[in-house]
Formats: C-alpha cells, structure tokens, sequence
C-alpha cells in the first residue's frame, strides 16, 4: 500500500510541476518603509477605489494600531466598513459574516490589516464573494476559486505568516475543528504594505514565534522537491540568511527598525517561495493542533519544525547543508545539516519557545494523522512519503518533547 501511494503522489507531483507553469505566479506590488502605511489611502484613490472594506481583528483595534490608517483615509476622504469579529484562527463563521458585510455596503476593494487571522479571514471573504452560493468549506482544496476576485492589498503587522504574497487562506470550520486552506493565485493581494513601525509593539514572543514561522516557510519550501523555480530557491536562500541575521536583534529590541524591516522582507520572500514550493509535514500537523485546541500557529510551527526535520533524516541533508551554507556554517555536508538543525533548536530555546506541545490527546491522534495525511498527499511534495507510523511517532515526539 505504502508503495502504491508513493507512486500516485510522484505521478501527481510530476503533473503539478507541469501544471505550475501555467499558473500566474506573480509577485506583489510592494509598499516599503516606515510609516509608509499612511500614505495608502492616497494611492487607493489614485486607483479609482471609493469604498475599502478594512479586515482586522480586535486585539489590534484596542492596541491603536489601526488608528493611524483610518486616520489617514479620513484625511483623504476615502470611505471605508471595518470588519474585526475575527477569531486568532478565522471560522468558516468569521468568513461567512465577513462577507455578508462587504456584500451589503457595496465596498470595492479589500483591504486586509494585522497578521495571518485577518489576511486569511480576508481571503476568504474574496473567495466567498466570488462564489456566493458555495460554503467556504467547499472552497478548501486547491483551484477551486478559479475566477477573478475583488482587489485585495495586504497590511501585515507580524513578520511571519507571508500571507500578503501567498495564495492561501486558511480557515477552521467551526463545526468540525478541521482547518485546512483555499488555494488558488486569484487570492494572491494585489499589493503587499510593508511598514516595521507596525511591527515594533509585538511582544517578544510573538515576534519569535511569527519569524520561525517565516524561517520553517523557507525551510519546508527549500527541502521539498519538485515544484520550486530557481527563483523560489533563491527566495528561500534569502529568507534564510535575513532571519538568521535579524530575528534574534528583533526578539531583543522590539524598536530596532533596521531588524524589524529585515523581517518583513524575510516573510515575504517565504511566503512567495512556498507559495509555489508548497510546505510539509510541520504544516499539516500543525495545522491540526491549531484546528483542535487553539495552538497558534506560529508555535506549533516553531515546535515542530526541528523534529520533522530529524525525522526525515538523510532525504534533506544536502539541502539543509546548503542553507546551513547560507549562514556561513562549516563542515561536512553531514554536520552543515546537523548545525543547522542545532541552531533552529538553540533559537528557539533562546527565545523561550517551548521544545513539544503536551494538549495532544491520545484519542485525537487518529484524527489528527488522517488530516495530516489528506493535507500533504498527494499535494504537498514532501522530500519523504509518510506512513500512519511515521506520523505517529512524529506526533508521539512533539508528546514528549
């Protein structure tokens, strides 16, 4: 049977490398700079935009982040709806409410602000839009939109999820606890805003957990086969080398501009690198613990990133090698691939991210490795096949971590 799917996921694999090529892989319009997030109202009214629909959530209305923006779109004259009922990880309920709104005061173009929760929720209103007769759970899986989206432009103020240049939105649906993601690059923003001064409030361990969640984008991206372009490599390579340069400065001093502008810039090249090359197991899994108990997202990817990494063993040596080279790490191939490992484990204790996640329940793992499974295959093209008994002891690893 294990032979069997290996051959059915390579052969799909083979005919998503071709497919790709068909695909609209762009790369978002960028806004840069501090302080550059008010300067958007004036370009949407320079692009014929009347009415923003402005996605976030409420923690980041009661922190004020939001305020200078709307300050500036009442300056100019620019007239938007705010919509912030979104959950840390966004419901088919937040989507379907989200869409009622945009739909009911006529906006024109979407405008998503904060990190990956409000980006995705965006999405998936976008989504919903298009399709109005279908339930977003239909929408999930990959090339099921397929039709032309409002205008959506992205505002992150995390250094981590890429949203703003992927063309994936993830949901949870709030009945089952099953999140899982819409792909399709009609979903990809049109512009991506990208300002550290909307960065430098973060607690110190938001900005640990949201940069390994960029780094384990780079990493899964980089170590899978198949799909990535040389420029999705040289994305990775570039994402790699900024967090291995910066994320600690940032986790250290949340006013360090310089660090926290590298961050964005790591984030977004992640995000489009994977957006081709596809994440892994650390996803999936992930995904899983964030759907079933509320785990978010960037520390359930920093948590499980260094132990797939082990477990997939020799299958990613020489790639973990030349991005242990990106870093200037000496050695063998072997112990390149060893130090990097180490490093990733050494940030994350630094930064105070705990090594396993101990909320699994023994009588959720069945469910937990059959979504696992159904998200990588055949899509994702993972440099290892696993079995229900590699992904148990993956899971029974992050237990007793």
């Amino acid at each position: 049977m294990g032979t069997l799917k290996n051959i059915a996921c390579h052969v799909f694999h083979g005919a998503m490398k071709i497919g790709n090529y068909c695909m609209n892989y762009r790369i978002p319009e960028r806004i840069t700079g501090a302080g550059c997030v008010t300067s958007v109202p004036e370009k949407l009214k320079a692009k014929g935009f009347r009415h923003v629909f402005l996605v976030t959530d409420q923690g980041l209305m009661r922190l004020g982040l939001v305020d200078s923006l709307m300050k500036a779109m009442d300056q100019a004259g620019l007239t938007y709806t705010l919509f912030s009922n979104i959950q840390p990880n966004p419901t088919d309920e937040n989507v379907e409410e989200g869409y009622r709104l945009f739909r009911d005061s006529g906006c024109d173009m979407i405008l998503a602000f904060g990190g990956g929760s409000p980006m995705d929720c965006a999405k998936g209103i976008a989504a919903k839009h298009a399709h109005p007769g279908k339930r977003v759970d239909q929408l999930q899986g990959v090339l099921k939109v397929h039709k032309k989206v409002v205008p959506l432009w992205a505002v992150p103020t995390t250094a981590g999820t890429g949203s703003e240049t992927t063309v994936a939105a993830v949901i949870t649906i709030a009945s089952t606890k099953h999140k899982a993601s819409i792909n399709d690059p009609v979903l990809m923003p049109l512009v991506a805003v990208l300002d550290p001064e909307l960065t430098t409030g973060l607690p110190p361990f938001i900005t640990a957990i949201t940069g390994m969640d960029a780094l384990c984008h780079a990493v899964e991206s980089y170590t899978n086969a198949t799909y990535c372009t040389k420029l999705e490599n040289d994305f990775s390579r570039k994402a790699v080398r900024l967090i291995y340069d910066n994320l600690y400065a940032a986790f250290q001093d949340g006013k360090n501009m310089k660090a926290r502008q590298a961050m964005q810039e790591a984030a977004f090249y992640a995000g489009r690198s994977f957006t081709r090359g596809c994440v892994g197991y650390v996803h999936a899994v992930g995904h899983t613990l964030g759907g079933l108990y509320g785990v978010p997202h960037g520390l359930a990817m920093s948590v499980i990133l260094p132990h797939v990494l082990r477990q997939y063993g020799p299958a990613v040596q020489k790639k973990l090698a030349e991005l242990a080279d990106v870093c200037g790490m000496q050695g063998t191939e072997s112990e390149k691939a060893e130090a990097f490992i180490r490093w990733i484990e050494e940030m994350k204790e630094k930064m105070g991210i705990p090594r396993g996640i101990d909320k699994i329940r023994e009588e959720d793992i069945p469910q937990i490795i059959r979504w696992a499974d159904r998200e990588t295959n055949p899509l994702y093209p993972v440099p290892v096949i696993w079995d229900e008994k590699d992904l148990r002891k993956l899971i029974a690893t992050i237990r007793e971590a």
